[in-house]
């Protein structure tokens, strides 16, 4: 499809980049740029070529929220039947290849939203993080009071949510919202080391690694150990599983094939 709002390209053949486009608006996210970015992502998990993929934004903003413009005329029957901001805000959700937020300048309200759908967050030293809904008479409406409180426990997750106050990259990666804090004129460089390291790997293993970690947010401990032994056991039935460890052994770097 043509994009409008989003930037998609390819780096090294092996993964994949969206970068949201929306300058003037610091990247508010609204309905057609989230619809774009889902298209992309989806895009980019159908190609064998491509092992990882990195949503960013701009240094000013990674995204500043969603579009408050266009919701402030909304009544409870236009955000309920139409299911805004849920509709298409979860495709991301059933990527299967990991993608990486690389985020810097602001990253608030569903734009911090966003980034947390992510598989993880390298955050650039100017990155500020926030859910100031509060400020407006609401509260987060696209997994801000579920999935942050996952990342950073109920006491800092009340704190942000309750006050809306802002918080730095540093207290973000302390607080295990981000997990590595870079120098802004390094964050792309950063992120695309780490998404090419993990592109070298065998994608299958991968997707099974998401796929597991993924599993501890929806399941008991008992259920999640089993299902991820499972996961253990089936990845001895692939070719990589052989190359791999044929390679320790024999002390030669691994050449997976992706089966």
């Amino acid at each position: 499809m043509a994009y409008e709002l989003v930037e998609v390209r390819t780096e090294g053949g092996k993964v994949g980049i969206v970068t949201l486009n929306r300058p003037k608006q610091l990247n508010a996210l609204n309905n057609q740029l989230m619809d774009e970015l889902g298209a992309a992502l989806r895009a980019f998990d159908a190609d064998e070529a491509i092992g990882c993929m990195i949503v960013t934004g701009s240094e000013k903003a990674f995204a500043a929220g969603a579009d408050i413009g266009a919701m402030a005329t909304y009544t409870f029957a236009d955000v309920y039947k139409g299911d805004y901001i849920t509709r298409n805000w979860e495709t991301i959700r059933s990527v299967r290849k990991p993608v990486i937020a690389a985020v810097s300048g602001f990253c608030l309200g569903g734009g911090c939203e966003l980034a947390m759908m992510c598989d993880f967050i390298i955050a650039a030293d100017n990155a500020k993080f926030g859910q100031p809904e509060i400020k407006l008479g609401i509260i987060p409406g696209a997994g801000g009071t579920q999935r942050l409180p996952r990342s950073v426990g109920k006491s800092k997750a009340m704190d942000m949510a309750l006050t809306g106050r802002m918080i730095d990259a540093t207290e973000a990666e302390s607080c295990g919202l981000a997990s590595r804090v870079v120098p802004l004129d390094k964050l792309m460089e950063e992120t695309l080391g780490a998404a090419l390291m993990i592109c070298d790997y065998s994608q299958i293993a991968v997707m099974a690694a998401k796929e597991s970690v993924n599993r501890s947010f929806e399941t008991g401990l008992a259920d999640g150990v089993m299902f991820e032994r499972r996961m253990f056991h089936a990845l001895f039935a692939t070719t990589d599983q052989k190359e791999g460890m044929d390679a320790f052994v024999n002390k030669r770097k691994a050449q997976f094939k992706h089966q």
